[in-house]
């Protein structure tokens, strides 16, 4: 008389819910008849079962990981704000500073793509603006039978066209009033914003809403005094190289916002070091503006001319005195004609207080 078994028999309903193929293969390695698995051990028939289900668990999360990236790589191509997949959140690089009204940040992103894409594409062509500015021709000069396969080559030969990169992208300040717009190469911020500007001083027209003062920037650096020296340094040999026989009188204009490591007395004459012998200060008429902008740990430098003739580039101002110029209206920024006494020491702009918070 056999001994019972130790482990009561497993009915085949139970056995067929491991899996047809896991079963009657182990069955055949195993020699056991198809007729019944009853010497095969519970512990086997469970590892078995969990075998099968876990290879189903890893195909269904292998699938919904791939579904995920898909969605999250059409996601990412374009941020809420207009930023492109090349927009960087921090602040880097070449770009333009623009003060605006408060609570209208994100329109002023939106105005400002619009006028730096237009002068962009006039200053700097690419092929893909040269296109879209050749004339279309109309349906009716191509009368006759070949019209539809002429429309459906054009269309394929549109969408075949490579997509125009973006130059212009809004780095986020997480700052009320201001927005700090990066430029790609080849643009170079400074002509922007001078072109612009002197459009607003023949038209009189912003062109814009809610943009007020536009303080470009060549170069970003750390807000560290050997980092700012050393691209101070190199911008302004860049911007004298043009006339190296000429001595030139300049001023310093620095701007800090929510920044307390380093202070103006502090820094206005490490600046001024970087700046060759020979060339003399004048707080009054220079010709030469070292625009220094520092925001939180970055500092973005860049030289330009004509800076209190153009109103501290503040395209508002300029509009309203262009427009109020017929009754005697004058801007905040006079036109400077006097000469200045020069002097050698480092130049110190003391911003008032009360227009900085204004902006």
């Amino acid at each position: 008389m056999t001994s019972p078994s130790r482990h009561p028999p497993k009915s085949r309903s139970s056995i067929d819910s491991i899996g047809p193929a896991s079963y009657w293969d182990f069955c055949a390695l195993a020699s056991i008849p198809r007729s019944g698995a009853l010497g095969v051990p519970s512990i086997v028939l469970l590892l078995l079962a969990s075998d099968g289900r876990h290879t189903r668990d890893t195909n269904q999360m292998s699938e919904n990981k791939r579904k995920t990236d898909g969605r999250d790589k059409g996601r990412r191509r374009f941020r809420p704000d207009g930023t492109p997949i090349w927009g960087q959140r921090q602040i880097d690089g070449p770009g333009v500073w623009v003060t605006c009204v408060k609570g209208k940040e994100r329109q002023t992103v939106g105005e400002l793509y619009d006028v730096f894409e237009s002068l962009a594409n006039q200053l700097w062509p690419t092929e893909g603006s040269e296109i879209a500015d050749m004339p279309q021709s109309s349906d009716e000069d191509d009368g006759g039978a070949d019209d539809l396969e002429k429309q459906v080559a054009k269309e394929l030969a549109s969408m075949k066209r490579p997509r125009k990169e973006t130059r212009f992208a809004n780095c986020q300040t997480s700052t009320p009033c201001v927005v700090f717009i990066s430029c790609k190469p080849p643009v170079d911020p400074v002509k922007l914003v001078t072109t612009h500007v002197q459009n607003v001083v023949n038209t009189g027209v912003t062109q814009t809403r809610f943009s007020q003062r536009l303080t470009p920037v060549s170069a970003s650096c750390p807000a560290n005094i050997p980092e700012i020296q050393s691209l101070c340094g190199r911008l302004v040999r860049n911007a004298l190289e043009a006339e190296p026989e000429k001595k030139f009188t300049y001023k310093i204009e620095l701007r800090m916002r929510n920044h307390n490591t380093l202070t103006r007395d502090k820094l206005i004459p490490e600046v001024a070091k970087c700046v060759p012998e020979g060339h003399q200060v004048s707080l009054d008429n220079p010709e030469l503006f070292i625009l220094v902008e520092v925001f939180k740990s970055v500092c973005g430098i860049s030289v330009v001319k004509d800076y209190y003739k153009l109103q501290k580039f503040n395209v508002m101002e300029i509009a309203n005195a262009k427009n109020l110029r017929e009754e005697g209206a004058e801007g905040r920024v006079a036109d400077k004609s006097k000469e200045s006494p020069i002097s050698s020491a480092p130049a110190v702009e003391k911003t008032d207080n009360k227009e900085e918070k204004a902006e």
